[in-house]
């Protein structure tokens, strides 16, 4: 984890915010992994629990597949001006980077059932770890529809056909959905400390 977190602070890009975004997509899916593992007497808990570690692993299968796309990216937006291949580059690479992205935000909404079911079944003696958990699993929701907001709008500035954009337009929205979800339930979770 060190060797990664040094690589994260380096001026490289990759790995870069999408990639942390999806470290904290799976930091909140190993906390989600140890409600449910503490929740012993409800199948439904440990059905739960083999479907979010199966999520965790696609996220982070997801955080190395973004570090190759984010290092063709930069590699892309450091040719010179003057390169007439820069401007194509620069625009596939884009929407490489958007749909990589989006990759990892799919992964984050298919965590909202698993956090529904948990809040609802979880052993409550872990529902602060069930809220630190969302509190990740919302932290990586918001940079990943951050990190795809930013890819698309160069994606745009670069003339990017529509056509290509408007599934990842419409994931924004959903990610957006999915973090007040996330917050109702960290709050309603919070609210038992009073």
């Amino acid at each position: 984890m060190d060797a990664w977190l040094e690589a994260l602070g380096q001026p490289q890009g990759s790995p870069g915010g999408g990639a942390a975004s999806g470290v904290m997509l799976g930091l909140g899916a190993s906390l989600l992994r140890m409600v449910a593992g503490y929740t012993p007497d409800d199948s439904r808990a440990a059905e739960c629990a083999a479907r979010v570690a199966a999520l965790r692993g696609e996220a982070l299968q997801a955080v190395e597949a973004d570090g190759v796309v984010s290092a063709r990216f930069g590699e892309a937006l450091a040719l010179s001006n003057d390169d007439e291949d820069r401007e194509p580059r620069v625009r596939d690479a884009a929407v490489e980077a958007a749909e990589s992205t989006a990759a990892l935000g799919r992964i984050g909404l298919a965590f909202i059932p698993e956090a529904r079911l948990l809040a609802e079944v979880g052993n409550r003696h872990l529902d602060m770890d069930l809220a630190v958990g969302l509190e990740a699993l919302e932290a990586g929701l918001s940079g990943v529809s951050l990190t795809l907001r930013a890819n698309l709008q160069i994606a745009r500035t670069h003339e990017a056909p529509s056509s290509r954009l408007a599934d990842l337009i419409a994931l924004v929205g959903e990610l957006a959905g999915a973090r007040r979800i996330v917050g109702e339930i960290i709050a309603e979770l919070s609210s038992h400390l009073d």
